[in-house]
This record gives C-alpha cells, structure tokens and sequence, in this order.
C-alpha cells in the first residue's frame, strides 16, 4: 500500500506540471489581458500600467513567467491577483471551503439516492415505476444546471421557504454554532438539488443497466442453482459486482462537480471556487486562474487515488502495491 501510494505521488508530478503549462499558455494566448481594460479607463496613464506589468512579471515571456509561477507554487505561493491585488492562496482559501461543502454534499445525496433507484427499477424491469423513474432520468439528465437553478430560485422566491442565493445569511457571524449549522444547511438544500439532479439522473441509469447485465452472467446462474434466495443472490452477488465500475466513477465526480458548480455558484450567488474561477477567466486574471486550476486538479487526482484505494477494498481480486504491476 505504501509502495502504491508512493508511486501514484510521484505520477501526479509531471501530470500537474502538464495541466498547468497548458493552462498557463492557453490563457496566455488568450487576446488581450488584465491590462487591456485598465487601458481604457482615462484615469490611469500608460506609464502606470507598464509599471503594474512590469511589477507581475507580465514583461517576461511566457517560459520564464511560468517557471517563475511553478518555482513559487512548490514553495506555497501562488502569486498575486492582479483583478484583487491579495494573494492567490486568501482568495481561494476563502472560497474553497464552500465549494468543498456543496460538492461533497451533492455526492453524497447522488449517491444515495441513485444507487437504490437504479436497484428498484432495474428489478421491477417493465413496470409502471421502472418508466416513470427511467422518464424522469432522462428529464434530469437532459435538463441543464443552470437553467434549474433559475427554476428553483424562481421557486424560493416565490414561496419564500428558501433562501434567494448565498451561503450563508448576513448575520451568520451572530448565530449560535448549532444555529450556523442549521444556516448553512438551509442554504444548501437548493444548489445540491441541481447539481445532484444530473449526477443521480444518469447514475440511476447506468446502475440499471449495470444490473440487467450481471443478471444474465454465469455465476449470477449459478448461484441461483445453489438455490440462494433472490435478495442473497441481488445484494450480495450481483450489486457488489455493480459497483466496481461506479467506485472508479467516484474518482471522477468530485472534478466534475468542481466543475459544474462555477455556473450553479454564479446563477445562485453563492461566494465557491468555481464562481472565482469564472471571475478570474472573464477577467484574464492568470495566476488566479493557474491557482484555480491547480487546486482542482489536485482534487480529481486524489479522488481518483482515494477511488483506487476503495475499488481495492471493494474487491479482493485487485491488489495495489508492487504485486499490482506482476
């Protein structure tokens, strides 16, 4: 275990030393940048925005500005914002957290609802609530994030039982701690509705026909000629053998939900990672956009880790460490 902890460390080296090049010199090629903007505020002369290049490190090309970037990145700096003028790290410090709390929470929701949906219709296979539940899949997975959270805010407004955007409410900083608790609960309800719904949509769907599948394979017949009870040979034979695939997946819907949360955030208001991210882009803002990205990738790759690891535990046929590449 320690050995394949230590082998995947090292991979992920020269896989965020590529993500982030590629990052850097995509939003470098991107036309215009920060300054563009500034240039046309009358306000502010030309001398002084050469000398706000020239104090970023904008004068440099674009090699040396990046090992300039990485070589402070090792250390723990990020850089500075040039839209904020504060550090990369306070900015996503400050925004990290409640991006962390809404993805987490959409994950778990998903998965607890999708992984016994899909059992359901897969064994009722044919009858009115396997159409029903199959209907409104493809609904959730065709209906878009951020045309939902218009729906749901529309919905909050309307009835007033839910907050209209934000994390928290304005006097959070005055509640008790059990009442901050119920605050951000609160506020969370209607973001990890939408960006559950699509996760759980096709989820549901993919462990239907996961199941349908197992259904017809040799051992599941076999262990149905032992004479084993139907639930003994569903739960025990034919879902565990189901959710290999589905803990792989796992590794992946945290990126994902990173991802599609900067729509949800923006629509919704809320103060996450991937509102700062869409800010930062809109803005051309590149070493809050590096920062951004680094941060993310950093995530989906120790999701995928933590996925390895609990596909191992998951099923004993898979062995990590040095037996793994014998």
């Amino acid at each position: 275990m320690g050995l394949f902890f230590l082998r995947r460390l090292l991979q992920m080296v020269p896989l965020l030393v590529g993500i982030t090049f590629l990052s850097f010199l995509i939003v470098d090629l991107a036309p215009g940048d920060f300054f563009s903007s500034l240039a046309l505020n009358p306000s502010i002369s030309p001398e002084a925005i050469e000398q706000m290049k020239q104090s970023f490190g904008y004068g440099e090309p674009l090699p040396a500005r990046y090992l300039a970037w990485l070589a402070q990145a090792v250390q723990g700096d990020l850089g500075l914002s040039v839209a904020h003028r504060v550090s990369v790290l306070t900015l996503i410090g400050q925004r990290v957290v409640n991006t962390l709390i809404l993805s987490i929470s959409a994950l778990v929701v998903t998965w607890l609802l999708a992984i016994p949906l899909g059992v359901a219709v897969a064994v009722r296979r044919g009858h009115l609530s396997d159409r029903v539940l199959s209907l409104l899949g493809f609904l959730g997975m065709s209906l878009p994030n951020f045309f939902l959270a218009f729906l749901l805010l529309r919905f909050a407004l309307l009835t007033g039982w839910f907050p209209v955007g934000g994390s928290v409410s304005f006097d959070y900083e005055d509640l008790s701690p059990s009442a901050k608790l119920l605050d951000r609960l609160h506020h969370l309800i209607l973001p990890t509705i939408v960006l559950a719904t699509s996760g759980m949509a096709s989820l549901m769907r993919l462990m239907r026909g996961a199941i349908l599948d197992l259904q017809r394979a040799d051992f599941v017949r076999t262990a149905r000629a032992k004479g084993l009870a139907e639930r003994t040979v569903l739960f025990k034979h034919v879902l565990r053998n189901a959710l290999n695939p589905f803990i792989t997946l796992a590794g992946y819907e945290l990126g994902t939900l990173l991802g599609g949360a900067a729509l949800v955030e923006s629509v919704m208001n809320l103060q996450g990672l991937g509102s700062l991210m869409l800010e930062a882009v809109l803005a051309l803002d590149i070493y809050l956009v590096m920062g951004s990205v680094l941060i993310g990738s950093l995530l989906l790759l120790l999701g995928n880790l933590l996925a390895d690891v609990a596909l191992a535990f998951s099923d004993p046929r898979i062995e990590l460490g040095a037996s793994r590449t014998q």
